[in-house]
């Protein structure tokens, strides 16, 4: 079925390009010069894209993008901007606008644009391909972040996602990435906090051989390697300032350039960032650059706390299970009635990852594959429990590790290793007779051995 196209502007020669590079795409054009006659056509015929310009006769862009997204909102729209217009773009993205291209007009990039969203045209008959989703639950709460994942997909604006620790951001990252028009090509998450502020120019943006002293080869950058597809960039609050104004640049531009290359590299990136920190408060206090957040906070996306949405403990409990049933080797392992009132009943200030803690630990704890509320170790029983080798914690101690929970996590394991290891030099390393000395299971003891690496 031979695809509809709707270009509104008043420039002769831009309709012309427009008309000529569609219908080489074997397209269907239909241009028009006003905002009257865009809606005209829109009501009158069928429209799989609209391109629109943003100054015209009788409106602007942003009018057709906001008329076409209340009362046709299957029906793509991207515009077209001036040389240098980011922030005009960056309006048509924060309106609904699916994409932007600049004048003068690429025409390799209008044909990448056309083609990713018709790809989204083509799935409008298919809701319930559009809505299937990874995220775990059916409450209100995740029904609506699932509606807003679907919305964000059908664009290409960067996307800011807020939330604390351990709610899952980066799944949300690459939710919206498997709905889009980008889900085929590559999804790269990159932690800026994990990588060291002197190597961080050339992972980001690549080097060539004998660029700097221990470039021995050529090295691809992550945005060359995300290249048509999603680079994110998760807790975006840790980079230097140094880095910012780099990052902004390729944003800005589409375009970076390698350590000791000469030339650009053109992207094809969509950017979705995170961090568990307040990022406009992170710009108050000068750690992070406004422009940038401007740029990277085109749209923001909040992720409901665990302890928002406790109708969901459950399903996630479930889920959670089999995984670790599954890498642990732990036939019919089952949770009671009991067990899941008492998660349900707690506030998870470490959200999602620390239910799987939780679980993790109390699969580790219950007799016959059978998780019990008395197997379910929350924070404050854990640091007492007699299991985890923490009966001679002095009170100092408990009151520190509590105000962290990743703190307590380390801090947990650290005894368990140590404990383990005792035992298993006490047995020379007879595993059987460490595992009763522990007071445990054989099954217990090989999940934790391959729980804390000491295998």
């Amino acid at each position: 079925m031979v695809k509809h196209i709707l270009i509104v502007d008043d420039e002769p020669d831009i309709r012309e390009l427009l008309e000529i590079t569609l219908s080489r795409m074997q397209l269907e054009p239909t241009a028009v010069a006003n905002v009257k006659d865009a809606k005209s056509v829109l009501s009158s015929q069928p429209v799989d894209l609209c391109l629109t310009d943003m100054k015209l006769p009788d409106g602007d862009g942003i009018e057709l993008v906001s008329h076409i997204q209340n009362e046709y909102p299957n029906i793509p729209v991207a515009v077209i901007t001036a040389f240098g217009s980011m922030d005009t773009a960056i309006r048509a993205l924060k309106a609904g606008a699916f994409d932007f291209v600049s004048k003068p007009i690429d025409l390799k990039a209008l044909r990448k644009l056309v083609s990713g969203a018709l790809m989204l045209s083509h799935k409008n008959g298919d809701e319930s391909s559009a809505h299937e989703t990874r995220l775990i639950g059916s409450s209100s709460e995740l029904q609506k972040l699932n509606t807003t994942i679907h919305k964000l997909a059908r664009s290409q604006a960067p996307v800011y996602i807020r939330g604390e620790s351990g709610v899952g951001k980066e799944l949300v990252a690459r939710e919206i990435h498997l709905q889009g028009p980008r889900k085929d090509q590559p999804f790269i998450p990159v932690n800026c906090g994990a990588i060291p502020t002197e190597l961080m120019e050339s992972e980001f943006f690549g080097h060539l051989k004998g660029s700097f002293t221990g470039a021995t080869g050529d090295k691809q950058g992550l945005f060359e390697a995300a290249q048509g597809g999603t680079l994110f960039l998760d807790e975006v609050a840790e980079l230097p300032l140094h880095m910012q104004v780099k990052l902004l640049r390729a944003i800005q531009e589409r375009a970076i350039k390698p350590i000791g290359r000469q030339e650009e590299i053109k992207l094809d990136v969509r950017i979705l960032s995170a961090t568990h920190k307040d990022l406009a408060l992170e710009v108050e206090q000068g750690t992070f650059r406004q422009d940038l957040f401007y740029r990277i906070n085109v749209i923001e996306l909040p992720v409901p706390a665990l302890r928002d949405r406790t109708d969901d403990i459950a399903p996630l409990t479930t889920y959670i299970l089999n995984k670790v049933a599954e890498n642990y080797q732990l036939e019919n392992l089952q949770i009671d009635n009991a067990a899941i009132a008492k998660l349900s009943n707690y506030s998870f200030p470490g959200n999602i990852r620390e239910l799987e803690n939780i679980l993790e630990r109390a699969a580790t704890l219950c007799d016959n594959e059978k998780i019990t509320a008395d197997d379910i170790q929350l924070p404050t029983e854990a640091s007492l429990s007699p299991n985890s080798d923490n009966s001679t914690i002095h009170d100092e101690e408990k009151s520190n590790i509590s105000l962290d929970q990743d703190q307590l996590e380390e801090y947990l394991e650290e005894k368990e290793k140590k404990a383990i290891t005792a035992a298993l030099e006490k047995t020379r390393w007879n595993k059987t007779a460490a595992a009763k000395l522990l007071g445990i299971s054989f099954r217990q003891l090989r999940y934790r051995l391959k729980k804390l690496d000491l295998e």
